[in-house]
């Protein structure tokens, strides 16, 4: 009869669908949307079943044709809305998932000017993932009134320098945080090997380990151009650079250097500062650390093959293009 038929029928298509869902299911990412599709296109099946029984007590006979074709409408009109509301979104995240898998946990090295701020924005965009500054985590610690933000707030209400131990728990609390499931970049730290062990052992408690490393190399003599010549404004942290970047309002007096009453900020037109370390003197001591503590750590990293090294020496959008494809899993 056609009860019976419309019933078979819808039980086979409800098993079939069952199949369907099951296996879209394990697609990596996909899972919600084929278990909407799956369940979209059921309903449609189901309603066509309950139709044809209202439909049995006049009619004894029914097209076979006519309920395949039937029960494929119902199959199509509700799995393929189901599919397409989510199938863009769902391939944007498995591509990205694809291109940048495993899980970042990146640092970025390079001596003061070389461009780690510019280029670390990008990335932080480019992979959704926060830059974690130690000297960010501290004052927020802090003013939250953390266990570690006590204990480093009564170090420095003292005059003492916030020790290794308190900086790493503050990491170990920070990651802990959503923002961080696909990873995050450390800004700051390890600065020496003790750090850089330290950071390990705290993320192999998580089975986990640094996978990127990327260092930003730069002549000195052109470090010494950027810093010497970079003005800031203090309330946006906007930088300006007298050669690259000058801000509008810049005139240059009789010995071809900018007037530093005429340094003002494009946005708001309020001064600009130099930083008290923006000088030859202070560079070449920066450098100096930087050189003698932080490199032994990158070295350090090298011996994993994790290290890719960009020549920040060109052009910012030449960089990001070198920076981009080191991201990159091969």
């Amino acid at each position: 009869s056609a009860v019976a038929d419309a019933d078979s029928t819808g039980k086979m298509f409800r098993q079939k669908m069952s199949t369907i869902a099951a296996s879209m299911a394990g697609r990596r990412f996909a899972s919600k949307t084929a278990a909407a599709t799956a369940f979209t296109a059921g309903a449609g099946v189901l309603a066509y079943s309950s139709m044809q029984k209202q439909q049995s007590a006049t009619r004894c006979e029914i097209d076979g044709v006519s309920v395949g074709a039937g029960l494929a409408g119902g199959l199509v009109a509700g799995g393929v809305g189901g599919y397409l509301m989510g199938k863009s979104k769902v391939d944007a995240v498995e591509a990205k998932y694809e291109k940048y898998w495993p899980r970042k946990i990146m640092i970025l090295f390079g001596p003061a000017g070389a461009g780690k701020g510019t280029q670390g924005e990008r990335i932080i965009k480019e992979l959704g993932i926060p830059q974690l500054s130690t000297g960010d985590m501290l004052r927020e610690a802090v003013s939250q009134g953390t266990e570690v933000g006590k204990k480093a707030k009564a170090v420095m209400e003292s005059g003492g320098l916030v020790g290794d131990d308190i900086l790493i728990a503050m990491i170990a609390e920070r990651v802990q945080n959503e923002d961080c499931k696909h990873g995050f970049i450390l800004d700051g730290m390890p600065r020496t090997l003790v750090q850089a062990k330290a950071v390990d052992e705290l993320l192999a408690k998580t089975g986990e380990c640094v996978s990127l490393v990327m260092a930003f190399d730069v002549p000195y003599e052109v470090l010494e151009e950027r810093i010497c010549g970079r003005w800031m404004h203090k309330g946006s942290g906007r930088s300006y650079h007298v050669k690259f970047a000058p801000p509008k309002s810049m005139k240059l007096g009789a010995d071809g250097k900018p007037l530093p009453e005429s340094m003002k900020d494009d946005e708001t037109g309020e001064p600009l500062y130099r930083r008290a370390d923006d000088n030859e003197a202070a560079l070449k001591k920066r450098m100096d650390s930087y050189y003698q503590a932080t490199v032994p750590v990158l070295d350090y990293y090298k011996g994993r093959g994790i290290v890719r090294t960009v020549d920040a020496n060109q052009a910012i959008e030449t960089v990001w293009a070198d920076v981009q494809a080191k991201l990159v899993n091969k």
